[in-house]
């Protein structure tokens, strides 16, 4: 059996999950509810506080679906009880990150600022203290539109590699090249 799909999931306090005749799970918590269509093939058994995923043969498309579906009910089970967090650093003499209600504004170099209308799902905030670059915050109860959002987001500026100026996940490491060095005493 799938490691990842064999391992139960075990529901926190305040989180219910159903499963209907159509195999779609619904899981509510105090961060929202989420809805996913599984695949028929598949079954979600909920037996107290435990959710297992199981799998009827082991061809090759019913071990790849195991655990696919048991690491996203997992993660929509943890997104509605604590939700996931991102974090993005704009690094750059000048740039600049402002976030108000669903809309952010980020000016990195361009002749214009680039904003971004957020779903209801995310909450965007916007840090820009004294000395580090600024930070903007995205907490989302759906950890796949989260990562899908911070991409668009650090898609205006990648981060090059010279000076590392540009939008970057906060801890990422970026690998850097040496510029040019300029020959001396060579005509």
């Amino acid at each position: 059996m799938s490691r990842i799909g064999k391992m139960p999931i075990t529901l926190p306090a305040g989180v219910e999950v159903s499963v209907d005749a159509n195999n779609v799970v619904k899981v509510k918590g105090k961060n929202g509810v989420m809805e996913r269509a599984i695949d028929r093939d598949i079954s979600v058994v909920i037996e107290g506080t435990e959710l297992k995923v199981t799998r009827p043969t082991e061809q090759k498309r019913h071990k790849a679906l195991h655990g696919l579906y048991r690491s996203l009910i997992f993660n929509m089970v943890k997104g509605v009880s604590e939700g996931f967090t991102t974090q993005l650093e704009v690094v750059g003499v000048g740039y600049r990150a402002m976030a108000t209600g669903q809309t952010l504004e980020i000016s990195v170099g361009y002749s214009h600022p680039v904003v971004f209308k957020f779903p209801k799902e995310i909450i965007v905030t916007a840090e820009m203290p004294k000395g580090v670059p600024p930070l903007v915050t995205l907490t989302s109860p759906d950890k796949q539109l989260l990562g899908q959002v911070a991409a668009k987001i650090r898609e205006v500026r990648f981060p090059e590699p010279y000076k590392g100026k540009g939008i970057k996940f906060k801890g990422e490491v970026l690998r850097r090249k040496a510029g040019k060095s300029a020959a001396k005493g060579k005509k």
